[in-house]
């Protein structure tokens, strides 16, 4: 008999007994380990509504794609926190969550912790994080100390979440409710582990969803949330009457639990936003719904481009009066462009039709992503507690799953570019650094061969002629975006790598990339222009004009020179702002212990208590759930860190050694002070001497373990006693 037919005759015999399968709550203990016996024991679990396995090191979490609230109540939490031992429950993100916040003070020295939650777009990470934030926030505020400061910082904490949903959240083919942004939530603790701060990184904005949106998907939700829940007098202060139709909000009629106004704006008090900044801030938003609306007519050959009828007439006007600028500068800005010959002279030229539009897009979507930005920043000065107050962070990591749609351009390449890091950053920690350790200190280990996604990563990122480095390149050069052009340089330059590849018989420019989770086709038309995402000056300056006090503060003087100064001396591009963020996560999530949860969506519809096994299987072979078991199993769990350990020992008994001995000689001292001063000494000292002169030394009876012996004759008295 074969190896293969032993090991499918094995998988028969473990899979005979179904009404088991659902019992395996860890994957480890499932005999033999293929993706047949893993699939199915999940399948089992899901069937049963248990949602949660362990995979060894890692948490496997299925999307019931439907609200469980007994699973997540705050008897659940409690009951978590105060186990001796919270592994001998049933799986759960708390039991993450519980060994994070006991691992922070359970070293040798106090470690930071990082929660990675990771699977592609819909598979529930928004969620998970979410639950992780109120469960710290309510575990580690339950103190009495300071109760006024940690039911604030604790409120703030979680009503971070419906504000940054509400702005950075939208529908999309794949997830009701999928983030658009990543973000990475520190949450401070100090020496007694309770929760005095937190604070929010994010990265990468999907701002082109303002003007954009693919077919049957939807704008940041914020928009919906105006239009759906606006009460009589806030639509006329928006300008919002009932029966008018957005451009910028497609599939409208789609009604999300997301669409909730009143909850996001009682979380914006909450957060300390006042009622002057949230009046300025949906007023423009609603500018924004109203520019949408701005079309153009199209430019003949003697005339230039100009507003139809009903945009220079309603739509317009509405625009210019909630961003508080003039109307006529407003057009002007849309229509001409502003061209410059040396320092003085200034040339005015009117603007086709298409560059109208991008100007009005370009406008939109800046305004967007400085407001984004403005309101990440209020939170953190809201939670952020003094360096000085805090100790330690638990680090909460929730970005935008892995992604490929009908077109993929370059959002899709920055987000699936962050979950190759991502997958890298767990196969370098756990599946080979793991097995290198065993190695290294001689144990015995048949090495496990697992999938490096090192060479994607090269493709990617590598210099000088990496994808990012080739599209900066071709960006900096003084010379019109041409899709063809760039598609024939990255043929040239990585025809060879075996993870790039090109459809021969696409019409449109276009590279295929072999992820860890599957290939992509990526759309090159509009990447050059997309990455360095140019702001006409001339925008900028009408920004600065505005009487709205938010939209002043958002785009100060010194700031718009400093972009126009840096725009004409060298292109920062989105590509390299976002590498550069990237590896500055990457180095606080080296610098953390991480503990991995890997979400998984098991059917593509988003439909409850739905399992499709080739979506499932897919999904566990991307991230490497198998080897992981493999390895878990096999493996050596507890690992102490023995010349740390014998160092910090022998570190502490040294000090305690130190003390005692300091504490004998100070008592001896004092012993001997008090013994010359005695008039029994005295003719042991003779007038003009500077030495004491003894028969026997004093240090003899010294008590060297004082209070051991309360009826003792010790020191001085001993000495006095013999002279008598």
């Amino acid at each position: 008999m074969s190896l293969n037919d032993s090991l499918e005759g094995d998988v028969r015999d473990f899979l005979v007994n179904e009404a088991e399968l659902h019992t395996y709550d860890d994957l480890t203990k499932v005999n033999p380990v293929t993706p047949t016996t893993v699939l199915k024991c999940l399948q089992a679990r899901y069937s049963a509504r248990v949602f949660y396995t362990h995979a060894g090191c890692t948490l496997v979490a299925l999307n019931p794609f439907q609200p469980i609230p007994h699973l997540y109540s705050l008897d659940v939490m409690r009951e978590y926190h105060s186990a001796p031992q919270p592994q001998d429950f049933k799986p759960h993100i708390f039991i993450v969550a519980e060994e994070a916040y006991r691992n922070v003070q359970g070293q040798v020295e106090p470690v930071d912790q990082s929660l990675v939650v990771s699977g592609e777009s819909g598979a529930g990470k928004t969620w998970t994080s979410r639950c992780l934030m109120k469960y710290y926030a309510t575990v580690a505020a339950s103190s009495h100390k300071c109760q006024d400061t940690v039911e604030r910082i604790e409120r703030r904490v979680l009503d971070s979440n419906p504000v940054m949903e509400a702005f950075g959240n939208a529908c999309t083919l794949r997830n009701n409710n999928s983030s658009r942004f990543g973000k990475y939530i520190q949450l401070q603790l100090n020496s007694s582990q309770l929760l005095v701060g937190a604070s929010v990184q994010t990265y990468l904005l999907e701002k082109t969803r303002v003007a954009f949106q693919a077919p049957n998907e939807r704008n940041f939700h914020i928009f919906y949330q105006m239009m759906k829940g606006a009460t009589e007098k806030q639509r006329q202060e928006w300008e919002m009457p009932y029966n008018q139709k957005f451009s910028w909000l497609p599939n409208a009629d789609k009604t999300l639990e997301e669409d909730r106004l009143q909850e996001t704006a009682e979380a914006m008090i909450s957060l300390g936003i006042d009622t002057d900044k949230r009046t300025q801030i949906f007023r423009v938003l609603a500018s924004i719904l109203q520019l949408g609306n701005v079309n153009f007519s199209l430019a003949s050959e003697s005339q230039p481009c100009d507003l139809d009828e009903e945009s220079k007439g309603s739509f317009l006007y509405k625009t210019a009066t909630l961003l508080q600028v003039p109307v006529d500068e407003l057009q002007d800005c849309l229509t001409v462009r502003t061209l410059r010959a040396g320092k003085q002279n200034v040339l005015l030229k009117p603007c086709s039709q298409s560059e109208c539009v991008i100007r009005r897009d370009c406008l939109a979507k800046v305004i967007y992503a400085q407001l984004f930005e403005w309101l990440v920043t209020f939170i953190n000065n809201s939670m952020c507690s003094d360096n000085s107050k805090w100790c330690n962070f638990i680090g909460l990591l929730d970005v935008y799953g892995f992604e490929c749609f009908l077109l993929n351009n370059l959002e899709q390449l920055c987000i699936n570019y962050a979950n190759e890091k991502l997958q890298q950053h767990f196969v370098a920690h756990y599946l080979k650094a793991q097995q290198e350790e065993y190695v290294a200190e001689g144990l015995e280990w048949s090495f496990v061969r697992y999938q490096d996604n090192q060479s994607c990563l090269d493709l990617i990122e590598g210099s000088p002629t990496g994808i990012l480095s080739l599209l900066n390149e071709e960006c900096r050069l003084n010379r019109a975006s041409d899709a063809k052009q760039f598609r024939v340089r990255l043929e040239k330059e990585l025809s060879g790598n075996t993870r790039m590849s090109w459809d021969k018989f696409s019409k449109q420019p276009h590279f295929i990339v072999a992820h860890y989770a599957g290939r992509v086709s990526y759309q090159i038309e509009g990447m050059m222009e997309k990455n360095k995402d140019p702001v006409p000056p001339e925008l900028l300056s009408l920004l600065q004009k505005s009487k709205n006090p938010l939209l002043q503060s958002l785009f100060a003087a010194s700031d718009a020179e400093g972009n126009g100064s840096r725009a004409q001396s060298k292109v920062v591009t989105v590509v390299s702002k976002f590498k550069n963020s990237l590896e500055s996560l990457m180095k606080i999530l080296h610098g953390t212990t991480p503990h991995y949860t890997r979400c998984i969506k098991p059917n593509p519809d988003c439909r409850p208590l739905t399992f499709k096994k080739e979506e499932v299987i897919t999904q566990l072979e991307a991230c490497g759930i198998v080897e992981t078991i493999h390895i878990s199993a096999a493996g050596f769990p507890i690992r102490d860190r023995v010349r740390s350990q014998k160092a910090f020992c022998i570190q502490c008994c040294w000090r305690r050694y130190q003390r005692r001995q300091r504490a004998i000689r100070t008592q001896s001292a004092t012993l001997i002070q008090a013994g010359t001063a005695s008039t029994q000494m005295a003719k042991s000292v003779r007038a003009g001497s500077v030495k004491l002169h003894l028969r026997r030394s004093p240090l003899r009876y010294a008590d060297m373990h004082p209070g051991q012996n309360a009826d003792g004759v010790t020191g001085f008295n001993q000495i006095l006693l013999e002279k008598t």
